[in-house]
């Protein structure tokens, strides 16, 4: 590929949403977290959970060092997902009516459970595996997953912290499709 048609390739990525829709089944589940202590705050509706948290809510799980909940007044959950240090916080999804899952890693995870939005922030990477082969894999600064519109974005300027992981560009490797597997 000539690297007028790769430039091309990384524009269009950075600015058309790709779809991927996620198990919709998850927004009606209970979220479930371990951890290895809890600091819960009623009057602030704000728990905060810490060492080696675990996350699930139906097929989605996320992991980090450190957990931050919050419940509105209407029920909604909103979170924030921190790594220990040197590492990455992740989140996994089934997508809707396939055996295909979406991961991802960022320095920054949050959750917006009224949105059901995923934004992975900073040294930010997503994947998709078709069963358990990996399919695409996409990188940048901050890349959001979005259930409700079936579409997640990529943003590749540079993370905050001034690393050039990114180079200030989205990078993707988008797998062909195997006609007769999609068709199962």
């Amino acid at each position: 590929m000539t690297s007028f048609a790769s430039l091309l390739l990384a524009l269009l990525l950075a600015v058309v949403p790709v779809a991927a829709s996620a198990e919709k089944a998850d927004r009606n589940k209970p979220m479930n977290i371990e951890a290895d202590n809890l600091l819960h705050d009623e009057l602030k509706q704000l728990s905060v959970f810490t060492g080696h948290v675990v996350l699930t809510k139906g097929t989605m799980v996320m992991r980090g060092e450190r957990i931050e909940i919050r419940t509105d007044a209407d029920g909604y959950q909103f979170g924030v997902i921190l790594p220990e240090p040197n590492k990455r916080a992740f989140f996994r999804q089934k997508r809707e009516g396939l055996d295909e899952f979406m991961e991802g890693e960022g320095l920054r995870i949050e959750y917006d459970g009224k949105a059901d939005r995923v934004r992975l922030i900073d040294n930010a990477e997503v994947r998709r595996y078709r069963g358990s082969v990996l399919g695409d894999q996409m990188t940048g600064k901050l890349i959001t997953y979005d259930n409700l519109t079936d579409v997640f974005t990529i943003d590749g300027q540079r993370n905050a912290d001034g690393t050039k992981t990114n180079t200030g560009r989205v990078r993707a490797t988008l797998a062909p499709r195997n006609t007769t597997l999609d068709k199962k």
